[in-house]
């Protein structure tokens, strides 16, 4: 009897460790782990990575996701990585050991960040693109950006737009500038561009003297100004040393500025140059006829949009639904899109009606 007392005890005791995971001294309750639509405290780390702040929209968002992550409660680490990748890599690294439950990130480069972005996904933060898609990754939750095609498409209806006010009846000459290859948003921008253009091209309205029609051949390495103004350098005296260059499509503000500048420095008039970003320098430009337009994308309403998704994951209530889904390679990206808007002389009040510093530049 006492043998069989003694057996039954050992059973009890054994099942008593299983049930408790063979915890030892402590038997603490193992916490479960977190539902996909749990929320996280209202002062929780949240990690912004940016590329850069070599253009004045970028510089407008580190200010702004600065002051108004702090001002809903969250403790902001705002980096940004002077477009090195390993750089931006190490940053997003350092938010993940800062226990951020979201990331927000502007990618250098949106194919080069997979393996750390899958870390991070791993440990359950949330990641938000910012501006361009993360590409060839599962670790990404959705991407907040102006639709890149359509702004494309804007340049070039607005390069069309321009020649036909500014130069008289075609067929015009024109060359084309695309932006840094390594952003996502930059071969989207010339497709939009392109299916605008194309078409006059083909019919003869358009004349691309120089013949480089690809993307890869009108890239701007590294969105690099100076690049372009040597590229378009180049081309004047290549290919126009005695005929008039009429316009031009150029993917930014930056851009636009330098095309026009070694324009004026090769005795050129003036080419009708489309842009982005609406930066105050080519504001000022445009009010004074310098650039035609620009294509004006809010960095106030893109940040805006970006922290009203992480105030949903913070509540618990999860990604919002996407306006459209676009696949990077690896899965279908929900896509927050917003619309892009194009400005010239003529709609410039009125588009920055409620943008006090720009509209102070229009006098």
């Amino acid at each position: 009897m006492k043998k069989r007392v003694s057996l039954f005890l050992v059973a009890l005791l054994i099942m008593a460790m299983a049930l408790t995971g063979c915890g030892g001294a402590k038997n603490e309750p193992v916490e479960p782990p977190a539902a996909e639509g749990d929320g996280f405290a209202a002062d929780a780390v949240i990690g912004v990575a940016l590329p850069w702040l070599g253009t004045q929209n970028w510089a407008e968002a580190d200010e702004m996701f600065r002051t108004q992550l702090e001002a809903a409660g969250f403790e902001a680490i705002v980096q940004h990585a002077d477009n090195k990748v390993p750089q931006q890599q190490q940053q997003i690294e350092s938010m993940i050991q800062n226990g951020a439950k979201v990331i927000v990130v502007g990618p250098v480069d949106g194919s080069q960040l997979g393996a750390v972005l899958e870390e991070a996904e791993a440990a359950g933060i949330k990641i938000i693109g910012y501006d361009r898609l993360i590409e060839n990754t599962t670790g990404v939750d959705g991407v907040v950006q102006f639709g890149s095609v359509k702004t494309g498409e804007l340049q070039g209806q607005a390069l069309l737009d321009g020649l036909a006010a500014q130069k008289g009846e075609g067929p015009y000459n024109i060359e084309l500038f695309g932006g840094g290859p390594a952003d996502p948003n930059a071969p989207n921008f010339f497709k939009g561009a392109m299916s605008v253009l194309q078409p006059k091209i083909d019919d003869g309205t358009l004349v691309v003297v120089s013949g480089q029609t690809d993307f890869t051949q009108c890239a701007t390495m590294d969105w690099d100004n100076s690049k372009a103004q040597a590229r378009m350098d180049s081309l004047l005296s290549g290919f126009y040393a005695d005929k008039e260059i009429d316009g031009v499509l150029s993917p930014n503000d930056g851009i636009a500025r330098a095309i026009i500048t070694a324009s004026e420095q090769a005795g050129q008039k003036i080419p009708v140059v489309s842009g982005l970003d609406a930066e105050n320098e080519s504001v000022q430009w445009i009010w004074s006829g310098k650039q035609y337009s620009t294509v004006a994308k809010p960095t106030d309403v893109l940040v805006g949009k970006t922290i009203e998704i992480i105030k949903s994951l913070q509540a618990g209530n999860g990604m919002p639904a996407p306006d459209t889904t676009v696949n990077n390679g690896k899965k279908d990206v929900g896509v927050y899109e917003l619309p892009p808007l194009v400005v010239t002389k003529e709609n410039a009040k009125e588009a920055f009606a409620n943008d006090p510093g720009r509209l102070e530049l229009l006098n």
